[in-house]
């Protein structure tokens, strides 16, 4: 009779806690061998696909136990909770990402330059089969961009051509932007294009970035763009990095000159 009295334990409630645990421990494990160069990024993407599934995997196990912890009384309410809560947890970034693809178009390569972006030379002689390839924009991409990101236009600063190159890289070095391929000198330059890899700021996702500087004489323009190595949709993060680091120019540029830089111009 006693055996027969003693609440059951809820085996879905169980496997709800480890496959959200482990789903926790994968991302969390995976996302830092990306970030520090141990594992490639197509392989990272397939692990993303497994973190998500398992998450979701724990959230219907939760949905199966939910009605016998609660109805029937059965144990595993602890083990319910918590598979819960860091499901939920782990599938926040993958939430927030199909935000931003929602209210982003499907753009992998923005420029401030539609008609002629600067030339990512560096980045199309390293890229392989499974990346994005560095092909021109296409009308729709074109009107796609200046519809939804009118804010990613050029600089044009009243500044000199060698002190502008200056200010660029004393920017990119900030930020952890090493440029790659020959070296680069202002000096007798009309035009130079700095080619860089940048990555994204949580999983270090490799993007590449190239920086154009016109020499016009009085003035100097500049002219950017940021490309994703993967994926169709960028979610938004090339724009935002043009926009960010062009307005923080803005800023290195005024104080190389020691007056507010030019406004925003449209280059001719």
């Amino acid at each position: 009779m006693r055996a027969y009295l003693e609440r059951r334990t809820s085996r879905a409630a169980g496997w709800c806690r480890r496959a959200a645990v482990f789903s926790a421990v994968l991302f969390v494990t995976a996302g830092l061998c990306h970030r520090y160069g141990l594992l490639e990024t197509p392989a990272f993407l397939w692990v993303l696909v497994i973190v998500a599934a398992l998450a979701i995997a724990a959230l219907l196990l939760a949905a199966v136990s939910f009605r016998k912890v609660w109805n029937d009384g059965d144990r595993g309410g602890g083990d319910l909770t918590l598979g819960i809560v860091i499901a939920l947890l782990v599938l926040v970034p993958f939430l927030i990402s199909a935000y931003r693809g929602a209210v982003n178009p499907e753009l992998h390569d923005v420029s401030t330059d539609l008609d002629d972006p600067p030339a990512l030379a560096v980045a199309a002689r390293m890229r392989t089969p499974d990346m994005n390839p560095l092909v021109p924009a296409t009308p729709e991409q074109r009107k796609l961009q200046a519809q939804k990101f009118p804010q990613v236009t050029g600089r044009r600063y009243e500044l000199a051509f060698d002190r502008t190159f200056d200010a660029v890289m004393a920017l990119m070095e900030r930020r952890g932007w090493k440029p790659i391929g020959p070296w680069l000198e202002a000096g007798g330059q009309s035009e130079i294009t700095i080619d860089t890899v940048a990555y994204t700021t949580i999983l270090a996702f490799p993007v590449d970035v190239a920086i154009r500087l016109i020499n016009e004489g009085d003035t100097t323009y500049v002219d950017m763009r940021s490309a994703s190595r993967y994926g169709r949709h960028d979610l938004g993060d090339n724009a935002a990095r043009i926009v960010d680091f062009l307005a923080e120019l803005d800023t290195e540029v005024a104080a190389q000159a020691g007056a507010v830089p030019a406004e925003e111009a449209p280059e001719e």
